[in-house]
């Protein structure tokens, strides 16, 4: 992450409990950013670098009695951990063990029988959602909630001609939601998009700057767009990644709405693990193979209007590799009302500024907006405190999951 905010920090340790950080600047969700898992204050003593996962600190309700890389680490309540203290969490389950790299299909299966909490909370995979959704005992004990994410092309502002707006909004016109949303799941999978910001993220305003009749695309305002940017054809290539078969249908579903507007796109697949490192997120490749669409899904990295757009929007977050700004957007305008929406301190305010950046993004067509991310939760018998929040993308809350088996 490439936030603002660690370069405006610094933080010295008063007491063995407290932590006091020093900014230089307003930063109005810092307690969000301090909240992240990758920010858990460890002593120094106890930092062994690369070496820490095999003696890590527990500080909280549980702790570590053993761990296996690659196949399963288990959890045992903490003696040490004070109630009074920590408010937040409990001890439910005298003991957790978390499987590592479990075949998805076979989670579906020890989900529905009650023997474990999908703790990715990817949901119902695609080979199971049929049997889950047709049988109504099944699907009583569901959840369809909204995962905090938003499924969408980003156009690359730097690849030609896409550095030209008419030609981005000749793109935002031709799409097809519709049969993008198909190929994703269809609706259970994710509601039509039409704005940058998800409805379960601070800041939301509903808007639709590129309404088509019932979101099947329109030819003629494509056209129209194209002519405006001096174009009748483009020929460019779209990048999705090569282990996301649902991804690829949809990137698929895109060349042949494009191909109607004489957008002809080629599709460029790479793997998830070097997406953003080795190709799509590195401009000068983007460049040199012509790649002016990307097929991309963001979820925020804390619930608000910053922590889900800085980081997709934000000029600061462009950088030689790893980007996850894959618009490559780089607008004067939007880097300083992101600026000034951290600072803010009255929280409606803020958000309204959120929404004023969502507007300016999609009045610039920096991306297509596709489906809001919406997941299938199975809920396994034996388990309670089961609550879904756009905290977690939609995924249950496992802090204080319990179980009534013995």
């Amino acid at each position: 992450m490439r936030y603002s905010a660690t370069s405006r920090a610094s933080a010295k340790t008063c007491t063995q409990t407290t932590i006091v950080f020093k900014l230089n600047r307003p930063f109005q969700e810092f307690d969000y950013l301090v909240a992240t898992p990758q920010t858990a204050p460890v002593p120094q003593a106890k930092d062994t670098g690369v070496d820490y996962v095999k003696s890590i600190v527990s500080s909280g309700s549980y702790k570590f009695q053993s761990y296996k890389e690659g196949q399963q680490a288990v959890l045992v309540r903490n003696e040490n951990w004070d109630a009074k203290t920590d408010p937040l969490r409990k001890q439910y389950p005298d003991k957790i063990v978390v499987k590592l790299k479990v075949n998805a299909e076979t989670i579906d299966q020890d989900v529905q029988a009650g023997d474990a909490i999908d703790l990715g909370g990817t949901g119902v995979q695609a080979a199971t959602q049929a049997k889950v959704v047709n049988d109504s005992n099944l699907k009583a004990n569901t959840d369809n909630t909204y995962g905090g994410r938003l499924v969408y092309m980003a156009i690359n502002t730097q690849v030609a001609p896409f550095d030209k707006v008419e030609c981005r909004k000749a793109v935002e016109y031709a799409i097809d939601k519709v049969s993008v949303q198909t190929a994703e799941g269809g609706p259970i999978r994710g509601d039509i998009a039409t704005t940058v910001l998800p409805p379960d993220i601070p800041g939301y305003q509903k808007a639709d700057v590129y309404a088509t009749t019932g979101n099947k695309g329109d030819v003629a305002k494509a056209k129209e767009q194209l002519k405006a940017c001096g174009k009748s054809t483009i020929s460019t290539n779209i990048s999705a990644r090569s282990d996301r078969p649902q991804e690829i249908d949809a990137a698929t579903a895109i060349i042949a709405s494009l191909k109607k507007v004489g957008i002809n796109a080629s599709m460029k697949q790479y793997p998830s693990g070097k997406y953003f490192t080795d190709y799509a997120g590195v401009p000068s490749f983007d460049k040199k193979q012509n790649i002016g669409l990307h097929m991309m899904q963001w979820g925020a990295d804390w619930p608000s209007g910053y922590g889900f757009l800085q980081q997709i929007l934000h000029g600061d977050a462009i950088g030689a590799s790893g980007n996850t700004n894959l618009s490559y957007l780089n607008d004067k305008q939007i880097n300083e009302m992101l600026e000034k929406a951290i600072a803010t301190e009255d929280d409606t305010a803020r958000n309204a500024l959120y929404g004023q950046i969502d507007k300016r993004a999609m009045d610039l067509a920096a991306l297509v907006p596709l489906t809001y991310f919406k997941v299938l939760l199975y809920r396994p018998a034996g388990f309670t405190n089961l609550v879904s929040s756009a905290a977690f993308s939609g995924q249950y809350d496992y802090l204080n999951i319990g179980t009534t088996k013995k």
